[in-house]
């Protein structure tokens, strides 16, 4: 598959980002079947069985609806964690070289052992990044993609303003750009594009749907939130991230530890895990005020990308007229 060929099975150019306990293969098919390219971290499947189960069922049910409705779905991809603490990184990859996975993306280390195994099969290989020497060494290693996570994103966010991120991350001269950080609605995709980007990267808006594995009450907290309810912070995992400052003040994290305590620091008396009780969130929370289900929520994404699109072009036709 080549940048070409993905963005013409896209009905927008999105990708949903794939989410640590958020990301099922529900949310994978609908948003695939709805014409966004689906994701999901390889270590959502607790298990390389599961991992297994999780990638039969996505393939099945997409050949399914091909087949049903004579309409190719978008690609979907795995994220992959490129880190020595991972464990199962090379029994995963070759899942991902069983199954074809198409787009795989790679976290926290680019590896051209890994590119060069995903591009044997014709797979493409994203590389997120935070920082221009991040990106650099993902180019070396051979990626196809890089993902700007620019600040406000959820999860593992930088800090970089995306103006600026974008513009250095594209003076490399990537075969694509994905940027990433608080990409809420339609007009933020047109938005994206104008500086560059070939994809923009959602998480958060797509927590709130139905399909994804979210519970209600992290749902409901993302209605009920804005901006200024979002801490950066590397206290709950040991890396920076954006969470809820809901569910940390619920879960009683102490913000104020420092170095090798924030490490050893357990997430207090009800054994509250990272990601699981403590909820991660960008800063794109301000503007979700429903939960919806993947489809409905891809057809507004449309609309408004279409009229966004629109309201350009009539910008355009007054300044030339």
């Amino acid at each position: 598959m080549t940048i070409n060929d993905l963005k013409s099975r896209l009905k927008i150019p999105v990708i949903v980002s794939p989410m640590f306990l958020v990301s099922g293969t529900k949310l994978v098919i609908e948003c695939c079947k709805n014409g966004v390219l689906g994701t999901f971290p390889s270590l959502n499947g607790r298990t390389e069985d599961d991992f297994e189960a999780m990638l039969k069922e996505i393939t099945h049910e997409l050949e399914v609806y091909e087949k049903e409705t004579q309409t190719k779905p978008a690609p979907f991809g795995v994220n992959l964690i490129v880190n020595k603490t991972n464990n199962r990184l090379q029994t995963d990859l070759a899942l991902c070289v069983k199954y074809k996975v198409p787009l795989v993306i790679t976290s926290l280390g680019a590896v051209k052992d890994v590119v060069d195994t995903i591009h044997s099969y014709g797979g493409l290989v994203f590389h997120d990044v935070i920082k221009k020497r991040h990106a650099q060494k993902a180019l070396e290693a051979g990626v196809d993609g890089l993902i700007a996570v620019c600040a406000g994103a959820g999860g593992h966010a930088g800090t970089a303003n995306p103006f600026a991120f974008s513009a250095e991350i594209l003076s490399l001269s990537p075969q694509c750009m994905v940027l990433a950080g608080s990409i809420n609605s339609g007009k933020d995709i047109v938005a994206a594009q104008t500086l560059g980007a070939d994809f923009a990267y959602m998480g958060t808006r797509f927590i709130a749907t139905h399909e994804s594995l979210a519970n209600q009450d992290y749902k409901n907290c993302l209605i009920h939130s804005t901006l200024e309810d979002i801490i950066y912070t590397d206290v709950v995992s040991g890396v920076n991230a954006n969470f809820l400052e809901k569910s940390i003040k619920a879960n009683q994290v102490d913000l104020s530890l420092h170095s090798k305590e924030k490490l050893e620091q357990k997430l207090i008396s009800n054994e509250a895990k990272a990601w699981k009780d403590i909820w991660s969130a960008g800063h794109g929370v301000s503007n979700i005020h429903q939960i919806l289900s993947v489809k409905n929520l891809i057809d507004l994404l449309h609309k408004e990308y279409i009229q966004s699109l629109k309201e350009q072009m009539d910008r355009l036709n007054k300044i030339v007229n």
